[in-house]
């Protein structure tokens, strides 16, 4: 098995490191030898974040070298624009939450946004998979919980670590008044990635609430 290479990359308050290392920890709870960066960037509100994990039999590095992605999470979608270059353009996947932040610092930031990201990241040749967390995520009554739908997505692509180990994995690190629907918003994460461009989020959501 080769080393599976992931980075998370979001706007500070969107919770980039917690999925980071939620991550790590299944991945080691899977018997993995991982490894985790620090956090790049600054970790403030409106700041850009990314975290890189490492997993495999054995890793030396923390760092994904560009080009050798198999996921790249932006909570995002400039953010996702950002790392799309770190993606592994043969097998690698961008999963993007079709989200914008605009950065209230900038002048004219409406205007010069990129709002077409998605569709000119496709043109570009990637493998781009767009999904309405936090849509999703303030349906569920808590907009916040979009970093772990997006967690729920990403662990249906990169399936080394198995759905037990994360669910273990969430419910020792989540705190109980908030465990359930973290564990919710992940499987509806889960339901997204395999449903895209299928099911509603209305049907998404009510299957993911017999979970």
């Amino acid at each position: 098995m080769t080393v599976t290479n992931l980075i998370f990359a979001g706007v500070g308050g969107q919770g980039v490191l917690l999925i980071a290392e939620l991550t790590a920890r299944a991945a080691v709870a899977a018997r993995f030898d991982v490894k985790q960066t620090e956090v790049h960037g600054v970790s403030q509100r409106g700041g850009s974040v990314e975290s890189h994990v490492r997993f495999g039999p054995t890793v030396y590095s923390p760092l994904v070298i560009p080009g050798q992605g198999d996921v790249v999470v932006g909570l995002e979608k400039l953010e996702g624009l950002r790392y799309a270059h770190f993606v592994n353009l043969e097998r690698g996947v961008l999963l993007v939450n079709d989200h914008e932040i605009i950065p209230g610092s900038v002048a004219k930031a409406a205007e010069r946004y990129p709002h077409n990201t998605i569709e000119f990241l496709r043109q570009k040749g990637l493998n781009v998979i767009a999904l309405p967390a936090s849509t999703c995520a303030r349906d569920l009554g808590d907009g916040r919980i979009a970093n772990m739908i997006m967690l729920g997505a990403m662990s249906v692509l990169a399936p080394q670590v198995p759905k037990e180990v994360w669910l273990a994995t969430l419910n020792e690190r989540v705190p109980p008044k908030y465990r359930e629907l973290n564990l919710r918003a992940f499987e509806i994460g889960r339901r997204l990635v395999k449903d895209e461009g299928g099911q509603t989020r209305a049907e998404v959501a009510a299957a993911a609430s017999h979970f």
